[in-house]
């Protein structure tokens, strides 16, 4: 029983056209405090419409009720405050994510409608590193949500596989480069070329003429150019296999930027069709309104940009996959060039633009400074990740030498820290890069959620759970503060896809296993007279824990 959708229901009978259902179940609000009822409604928006006070508009709203859905109804000042009738909504509820299980909390308002996430997006022939994890976990969680919600995703990997870089990469390898070298560690041989390069160009500035010379070659497809590219994308795109496969992380596209080389003369020339291209120092530019710079579309020397690859991408990927929303998992900086594309796209007449979103979020860190390919200054992902996974190895020996599984086990806890120590930070945040902190296995961490529910599963075992709920259940006030939070799952689904935020589930899951713990600490779970209906309510907060854990990416272990 959804007793919020239940109370809404209640007074929208009572306040009849004045607001919509949806306005009533928007305004409802949980009391900070449990002694003031599970729901209350302010009645200060009706006291606009009413010409009254909110306090004589809630004592109408209050009175009459049915006993089979709330123990009582009152007013506590402009309020209208509900409690629930404990019993009866705690059999209903226990009664129906036992019934559902993973699919407690599943939403249909995104049914047979496609939502295309252009996520992860590394460079190749650099290290996927620990700022790469960031679009990469937010988007992969964004779309788990999106069809937790109804929706199809396609999630798209937009390679970064063309620019300039590869010409000065081509340029150090040809200076510096030894094919033995690379071939044996490709992206760590590579990485230093680029790094080497800069370093380079810093003594002899014409190094960068060199650079720009060999991506002029590239874009004319020299065959030694060619060759060399090719080289180091395949190898760069196995490299990150690796980290996927680690991360658990699929895509249903790799087409990169150089996928659309032969596609935006297209983009250009319906530019030109609707005299939107003006002259701008040489270059070819798109105004797109007083309060933003002109969206560049190509330079003086004819070369294409990247936001006319991304207007090209949108118009292919609209075309292919025909959209109804479009979500571009993509660093803060970006926001302009993403407003200046949709604004162009919207001049081309395509409306659709206005379902393009683009995702922000903040930097990883490292002592407070943005980390850098060029400069030298990065952390590897696939390094962290193999701590951490060597990290929960020897926690897990010390807590439980005989684990079956226990090198399976410690990849499950030590990606799972990872992911959860981005994912429970606001993704607009910046996030400080600490291994020690991210590693912790107490606190808020994903370890602890993923312990509690490996707790549960013991206590279930030991007490032979069949899965069926009793009629009746005495509940105490630990086990209906349980029975509150897993009533909010499905609200919480739809408030992380609604703000594309999966620190919502994050948060979320942490409060339900803080709650539970709790619970587990005060109330006598086996062997007792309750012992059915209080590992009903354990199987419960189990299947909800495994259910958010896996919207953000993150596995469950059995034992730990």
């Amino acid at each position: 029983m959804n007793g919020k959708k239940v109370f809404a229901a209640y007074l929208k009978e009572k306040i009849g056209s004045d607001l919509s259902f949806e306005e009533i179940d928007a305004a409802i609000e949980k009391p900070k405090q449990i002694q003031q009822g599970d729901l209350a409604f302010p009645c200060f928006q009706l006291a606009k419409i009413y010409k009254k006070s909110p306090n004589e508009i809630a004592k109408t709203l209050a009175g009459g009720t049915s006993q089979d859905e709330f123990e009582k109804i009152e007013v506590v000042g402009g309020y209208v405050n509900a409690f629930l009738n404990k019993k009866v909504a705690a059999v209903s509820l226990l009664t129906q994510i036992l019934k559902e299980k993973n699919n407690y909390a599943n939403h249909s308002f995104g049914n047979e409608k496609t939502i295309v996430i252009d996520l992860s997006s590394p460079n190749i022939a650099k290290p996927f590193s620990m700022g790469h994890l960031r679009s990469t976990v937010i988007g992969s969680s964004i779309a788990a949500i999106s069809e937790k919600c109804g929706y199809t995703t396609v999630k798209i990997n937009y390679i970064g596989d063309w620019g300039t870089q590869f010409g000065k990469l081509i340029c150090a390898y040809l200076k510096w480069g030894l094919e033995n070298e690379v071939k044996d560690n490709p992206i760590g041989e590579l990485t230093k070329l680029y790094v080497r390069f800069h370093e380079e160009a810093e003594k002899d500035p014409s190094l960068n003429d060199e650079g720009r010379m060999w991506f002029k070659k590239l874009e004319d497809n020299d065959p030694k150019a060619k060759e060399l590219w090719i080289w180091f994308k395949e190898a760069s795109l196995e490299a990150f296999q690796n980290i996927y496969k680690l991360l658990d992380v699929h895509f249903d596209s790799y087409n990169g930027e150089a996928y659309f080389n032969d596609k935006m003369e297209a983009s250009v020339k319906a530019l030109q069709e609707k005299n939107l291209l003006e002259l701008s120092d040489g270059a070819q530019v798109v105004r797109v309104g007083e309060d933003l710079p002109p969206c560049l579309i190509k330079k003086t020397d004819g070369a294409t940009l990247y936001a006319t690859r991304d207007i090209t991408a949108a118009i292919y990927r609209k075309k292919t996959y025909d959209f109804d929303e479009a979500f571009y998992v993509v660093g803060h900086e970006q926001s302009l060039h993403f407003e200046q594309v949709k604004r162009v796209l919207k001049k081309l007449g395509h409306d659709w633009a206005d379902h393009m979103h683009h995702v922000p979020f903040g930097l990883i860190l490292q002592n407070g400074k943005k980390m850098s390919t060029r400069k030298g200054r990065t952390v590897l992902l696939e390094t962290v990740i193999l701590e951490a996974v060597q990290l929960a190895e020897q926690n897990i020996i010390s807590k439980n030498p005989e684990l079956q599984d226990l090198q399976y086990v410690a990849r499950q806890v030590g990606v799972g820290a990872v992911i959860f120590h981005d994912l429970k930070n606001e993704k607009g945040n910046d996030v400080e890069f600490s291994l020690d902190t991210m590693l912790k296995f107490e606190g808020d961490t994903g370890p602890y959620v993923q312990y509690t529910a490996a707790r549960i599963q013991t206590l279930l075992n030991k007490g032979n759970f069949n899965g069926s709920v009793p009629t009746e259940l005495s509940i105490e006030s630990e086990s209906w503060e349980i029975i509150s939070v897993l009533n909010e799952f499905p609200e919480v689904v739809e408030q992380a896809f609604r703000r594309k935020e999966p620190s919502a589930i994050s948060k979320y899951v942490l409060k339900l296993s803080h709650k539970f713990n709790q619970y587990y600490a005060h109330v006598k779970i086996l062997n007792s007279i309750e012992t059915h209906e209080r590992l009903a309510l354990c199987a419960a907060v189990q299947i909800v824990l495994k259910e958010g854990l896996r919207l953000l990416g993150v596995q469950t272990p059995e034992r730990m």
